[in-house]
């Protein structure tokens, strides 16, 4: 299989030149990678008038389960607010509910929406379904405190960037599946959904760095699956393994042309289309994996950003909001 890849965008190129890139992760790196601090939550609340509710809700076997809820502070809209449920990246091996919280934190300026951010557990110290099922918890307690929260139960989009777009897409499976709470929407920004990581796109950038390679991903399914065997994994897992898609929610997705995720995601906008289902789905041309969230000053980003939030907009605004 080809290990030609697709050129970056100019800007990107230029403005990564001097980033220092990974080609594996160890449980080394890992280790340090975890001890570096994480996203100031505070710098990203300073210019904006939110109120902030620190919360938890236990899992299955009691261990607390942190949420952060940020709401326009004196909400003056009218009715109830739309609600983005935030699932945030970092392999499912690292990062917090501050990770990549910029993202949605634009939607609460632009729409008033309530943005609830889950802390799930991370492997490999939590392993298979445990980490979506934290999701899960997290998301039922949001829809069950709706009015408290001041969220129209009706319009809550499940979002999340690179693993927390796989997790959001395996937590909107499950919903689907066990019948509540209702998913409005899902907006996937370049999400994790295949563990098998044998795509063309998984072979284009394996063998060198990168900000995410096939040998990193490898990593951390290997971390998730916690030794389960190929058919043992679960679709709320690995949500390319799923063979119904029908009955999904309306769907944001896009990806990057020179990342290790392209082909998954593109094949599951595919296969939502062929069930049924409405999807919307970008591919950013010399994109790669996460360049939105590093360099968001550039202007692929810009137009990337500016484009889901269009599709929100329509999403929540339209005349069945």
């Amino acid at each position: 299989m080809t290990s030609v890849r697709p050129d970056l965008d100019p800007e990107l190129r230029h403005l990564l030149a001097d980033m220092p890139l990974m080609s594996d992760l160890t449980p080394e790196v890992l280790a340090r990678l975890r001890e570096l601090p994480s996203n100031p939550i505070d710098a990203l609340l300073a210019d904006r008038s939110v109120d902030r509710r620190e919360t938890s809700v236990p899992a299955e076997d009691g261990t607390p389960i942190p949420l952060t809820v940020l709401s326009p502070a004196g909400r003056d809209r009218a009715g109830a607010a739309p609600c983005v449920y935030w699932i945030h990246g970092g392999g499912m091996v690292m990062g917090d509910r501050f990770a990549q919280l910029e993202i949605p934190l634009e939607w609460l300026d632009e729409f008033g929406a309530v943005v609830v951010s889950v802390d799930y557990r991370l492997a490999p110290e939590a392993t298979g379904t445990t980490l979506v099922d934290d999701c899960y918890r997290g998301l039922r307690w949001t829809a069950e405190h709706a009015a408290d929260l001041g969220i129209d139960p009706d319009r809550i989009v499940v979002a999340g960037a690179s693993a927390g777009g796989g997790l959001a897409a395996g937590l909107t499976l499950l919903a689907r599946d066990l019948g509540a709470p209702r998913v409005a929407a899902q907006l996937l920004i370049c999400p994790m959904l295949d563990h098998r990581n044998d795509s063309t796109s998984s072979h284009q950038f394996s063998g060198g760095p990168g900000m995410w390679t096939a040998e990193m991903n490898a990593f951390a399914w290997r971390s998730v699956l916690g030794g389960l065997a190929d058919d043992e994994v679960p679709a709320y897992v690995s949500p390319a393994r799923a063979d119904d898609l029908s009955g999904l929610p309306t769907t944001y997705v896009d990806t990057g042309s020179a990342e290790v995720f392209r082909d998954e995601i593109t094949d599951y906008a595919s296969r939502l289309w062929a069930a049924g289902g409405q999807a919307e789905l970008h591919v950013w041309a010399g994109g790669f994996h996460g360049f939105d969230t590093l360099y968001p000053e550039a202007r692929i980003s810009a137009a990337a950003r500016r484009t889901r939030t269009d599709w929100l907009g329509r999403l929540l605004t339209g005349p069945d909001a």
